[in-house]
């Protein structure tokens, strides 16, 4: 059965740093695009970054360009998200997924898989 793990969570400080991952297991997902999304308390899940199968096309949310990073490694099955000058704005539940197409996507539908999710908090 297919199945997302998301790890790397934790709590920062305004300004740091951190690095999410997510690995996949019970299928392989090199032939998926992949995405990160979040949900901060008392609002919707909201798309943060994507990347299309062979890693050459990424997209992001406005309010994170700049600051994040999407990257994967097909040889381990495994996608990550690069978080830089963290903000209290940023706190949220990260959310790996990924879409049975090959290009990116930014919407929730398209995903077909979803991980459990880790929290990421910034204090101010």
């Amino acid at each position: 059965q297919a199945q997302l793990v998301e790890s790397g969570g934790g709590l920062v400080q305004a300004g740091g740093s951190l690095r999410l991952s997510c690995a996949a297991s019970g299928r392989t997902f090199s032939n998926y695009a992949m995405g990160w999304f979040r949900q901060a308390p008392g609002k919707e899940r909201e798309f943060v970054a994507t990347i299309n199968s062979n890693g050459g096309l990424t997209r992001y949310t406005d309010s994170v360009k700049g600051r994040f990073t999407i990257s994967r490694d097909n040889a381990k099955n495994a996608v990550y998200l690069q978080m830089n000058s963290l903000n209290f704005e940023d706190t949220a539940v990260y959310y790996c997924a990924a879409a049975k197409l090959s290009w990116t996507t930014s919407r929730r539908h398209d995903y077909d898989y979803w991980g459990q999710g880790t929290q990421v908090t910034v204090s101010s």
